[in-house]
C-alpha cells in the first residue's frame, strides 16, 4: 500500500495500480522502453492490473513475466467494464493512468487519476477527469515511485 499525505486533502491509500494498456503502457501494441523496470518496483506496493481489449493481440506476450493481472475486456462498453474493475476494488483505493475516452470513467472515481499523453494522444474526457496529467508513462509512474512529486503537485 502507498499512503500518501497531502496538505488540504485527505490521505490517499493506493492499494492497486489499474493501467490501460494501448497507448498508456504500449504503442501498437508493444510495451514501451522503461514500463517494465518501474512496474516491477510498484508491484512491491500495489497491486496491479491492466486492463485492454487487446487490440493487436500482443498484451498477454508483451506483459509475459510481469507482477501484474493481465484483464481482457469486451470491444464494447469499455469505459464501463474498466469503471466496474475499480469499483470492484474500492475505487478511492486505486490509481487508475490512461489517455483514452474508455479510461475517463475510471479515471473519475479513483482515488488518483492520471492521464497521460504520448504517441496516441489524450482524449479531452480523459484530460477533464484525472487529477494530473503526465507527458508520458514514465513519468507517470515515477509519481508513484516519487511519491513527494505527487504532494508537490496536489497540495493546495
Amino acid at each position: 500500500m502507498l499512503k500518501i499525505k497531502i496538505p488540504g486533502r485527505p490521505e490517499l491509500k493506493l492499494k492497486h495500480l489499474l493501467l490501460d494498456y494501448n497507448g498508456t503502457l504500449a504503442q501498437d501494441g508493444v510495451l514501451l522502453a522503461g514500463v517494465r523496470q518501474r512496474l516491477e518496483l510498484l508491484s512491491a506496493s500495489l497491486s496491479i492490473r491492466i486492463l485492454t481489449a487487446d487490440t493487436f493481440g500482443s498484451a498477454a506476450a508483451q506483459t509475459q513475466g510481469l507482477n501484474a493481472s493481465l484483464e481482457i475486456i469486451p470491444p464494447e462498453q469499455q469505459d464501463r467494464a474498466k469503471l466496474a474493475v475499480a469499483a470492484g476494488l474500492v475505487s478511492k483505493n486505486c490509481v487508475c493512468i490512461g489517455n483514452g475516452a474508455n479510461d475517463t470513467l475510471m479515471l473519475q472515481e479513483a482515488g488518483l487519476g492520471i492521464a497521460v499523453c504520448q504517441g496516441e494522444g489524450l482524449a479531452t474526457t480523459c484530460m477533464l477527469a484525472a487529477d494530473i496529467i503526465c507527458p508520458d508513462i514514465e513519468k507517470a509512474l515515477d509519481l508513484l515511485i516519487h511519491t513527494q512529486r505527487l504532494v508537490a503537485t496536489l497540495r493546495n
